[in-house]
């Protein structure tokens, strides 16, 4: 089916950066990425993820790691098993 229909919206230009490296990272494109997001919702009828506001502990570890705090580096999947008991 030919793509013809255009989209236009506005973002934040930080947030629009960020994401598109996100993408980029993933081999897609942002148009790849919106096309997927919109076969997403057709196919679940809906959006594809939860929407909730976050509580204060879950933001606090957001932060956290987006600070480099508390997080604990592994050297391969096998160490992370061990270090998590598994």
């Amino acid at each position: 089916m030919a793509k013809t229909a255009i989209i236009h919206a506005r973002t934040e230009s930080k947030l629009k950066t960020e994401v598109e490296r996100i993408f980029k990272s993933l081999g897609l494109t942002t148009t790849q990425a919106v096309n997927l997001f919109f076969r997403q919702v057709k196919i679940r009828k809906g959006i594809p993820f939860q929407v909730e506001i976050p509580n204060k502990e879950t933001l606090q570890a957001f932060k956290d790691s987006e600070e480099g705090k508390g997080l604990t580096e592994c050297k391969d999947a096998e160490d992370m098993f061990n270090r998590l008991g598994i």
